[in-house]
């Protein structure tokens, strides 16, 4: 047995948390949205590389929201234009004009129901996966502020745990609300998080994301590479089989 790991999965109302879940756990996909309304706990077994590793799996339910962050919320946009390369100039700001509408949003109750992380213990987990839809700029400034309370409430000392961020919905591509690259740019080099998208509806990379995440976790002892460089390769080479 290679041990537990422990992984959280959070993000606005809606996005489809449980549904990435499911499809990776039974490859089924709800047609009809049920609001989750408490924490559920998931605890599969997989195969990765020869070993077995338990596997449980929080989906974030709703809990009470903080005060909006101080600062606009267009300045990590900002910075990770500034990275990128000037043929994807105009994405990045677009990406940032959504972030700033998204933010603008926030104090109408567009973070309404997000999570209460110290009451839920998620400073002990070994990994997080922040779910947004790639059509709702409200709930990419969800997964902004998710990300800050993480980091905010680990432990001094404690390891740093991967964090992947997963626009959900790619089967809605043609509606969403800023290019695949530029969100990509920001949450790599403004965030050092790890980026991909998914469509839980089609199953189109669900089984790719937990792939990616459980190489991450096991990935993490080395400690000469950033955790974001670490994500982007660790897939290739890897078998990874639900139990």
């Amino acid at each position: 047995m290679g041990g537990t790991l422990r992984v959280a999965v959070l993000g606005a109302p809606g996005v489809g948390k449980t549904a990435i879940i499911r499809q990776f756990l039974y490859g089924d996909f709800p047609e009809r949205h049920r609001p989750t309304a408490a924490r559920r706990l998931y605890r599969p077994a997989v195969l990765l590389n020869g070993a077995v590793y338990d596997l449980s799996i929080s989906d974030g339910g709703p809990g009470p929201a903080p005060a909006p962050a101080a600062g606009p919320a267009a300045a990590p946009a900002a910075a990770a234009a500034s990275a990128a390369s000037s043929s994807s100039a105009s994405a990045s700001s677009a990406a940032a004009s959504a972030a700033t509408s998204a933010a603008s949003s926030a104090g109408d109750g567009g973070l309404q129901e997000l999570p209460d992380l110290k009451d839920w213990s998620l400073q002990d987990m070994d990994a997080f996966v922040l779910v947004y839809d790639i059509c709702s700029p409200d709930s990419f400034d969800y997964v902004k502020v998710l990300r800050q309370q993480i980091a905010e409430n680990r432990p001094a000392g404690a390891p740093e745990a991967p964090i992947i961020v997963v626009g959900n919905k790619r089967d809605q591509q043609r509606q969403r609300f800023s290019p695949r690259r530029a969100l990509a740019v920001l949450v790599k080099k403004s965030w050092k998080c790890g980026y991909m998208e998914c469509s839980a509806k089609y199953n189109w990379h669900v089984v790719l994301l937990f792939r990616e995440l459980l190489s991450s976790i096991l990935a993490r002892g080395c400690k000469h590479s950033h955790p974001a460089i670490r994500l982007q390769g660790a897939l290739h080479p890897n078998r990874c089989s639900l139990m």
